[in-house]
């Protein structure tokens, strides 16, 4: 009976958080909505949420981009040749860059950098009583903070995500000259006649979907923080954690529709 009713008390307990973080979730589309009509209005802190999750990692994403497009690239010019379908390295290099690794790897890094520090900063907040100093002069939290950093990591992952493409494609291309020199017209003509609205719909379309969930949980965590400075870090760890649990699942589902 023990074993039931401890059973049924965490039950209850993620059932409350699962509603308590819906509720969440619509209070932020909902000051989104608000968020360009009122002056008074967070415009500094999106600024710098897109100069820090979408400028800063700029550089990252253009060095795993064009190592992964080599690596593809590489390994398809080996195997495909043994089964006669040379043909497909290009629709290869679309699919996998566009359609998956270009808004998956993406979202990983901005999870590992931007969610980190939103959760640990919103929950430094928490601790520190700025939250209620916010709601003393009158300003929502939900306004101020989270909307500015909700469309700051949403921008900056659709950016992100069609620079890693554009990268992934160059480092395809680097190593095509490298063994078998093509110029560059001709590369990127086979690779726009592969590529359709779909390729770019479906990486679009992750992108979006991993951004609200990167912003969304990240903040979520953040407020969740209690008093203990202590929780602060494991705020951020479970910000990384759920992130990547939800992101993983968004792209099996978001695959399973666009496929079916």
């Amino acid at each position: 009976m023990a074993i039931i009713a401890a059973i049924g008390r965490a039950a209850r307990t993620k059932a409350s958080g699962l509603l308590y973080g819906l509720g969440f979730f619509y209070n932020v589309l909902k000051e989104t909505g608000r968020f360009f009509r009122r002056k008074q209005v967070g415009y500094k802190v999106l600024i710098m949420q897109i100069l820090f999750t979408g400028y800063e990692a700029l550089a990252i994403n253009a060095v795993m981009a064009i190592a992964i497009g080599a690596a593809i690239n590489v390994i398809g010019s080996s195997l495909l040749p043994q089964f006669g379908q040379s043909q497909l390295m290009y629709s290869i290099l679309i699919v996998v860059i566009t359609r998956e690794l270009g808004p998956l790897l993406t979202a990983f890094v901005i999870t590992a950098r931007s969610g980190t520090a939103i959760a640990t900063q919103l929950g430094t907040m928490v601790v520190n009583h700025e939250i209620e100093a916010y709601i003393a002069v009158g300003l929502n939290p939900i306004s101020y903070l989270v909307v500015p950093r909700f469309i700051g990591v949403v921008v900056s992952m659709l950016v992100l995500t069609v620079y890693f493409n554009i990268f992934g494609l160059l480092g395809s291309f680097i190593v095509v000259q490298a063994v078998n020199p093509t110029p560059i017209g001709e590369y990127l003509g086979a690779l726009m006649s592969t590529l359709t609205l779909a390729d770019v719909f479906s990486g679009l379309t992750k992108a979006l979907v991993f951004g609200v969930i990167v912003s969304v949980v990240s903040t979520f965590q953040g407020f969740a923080v209690n008093r203990a400075s202590t929780e602060i870090p494991v705020a951020g760890i479970k910000a990384v954690g759920s992130s990547f649990i939800l992101i993983i699942l968004a792209d099996v589902l978001v695959t399973l529709v666009q496929y079916a």
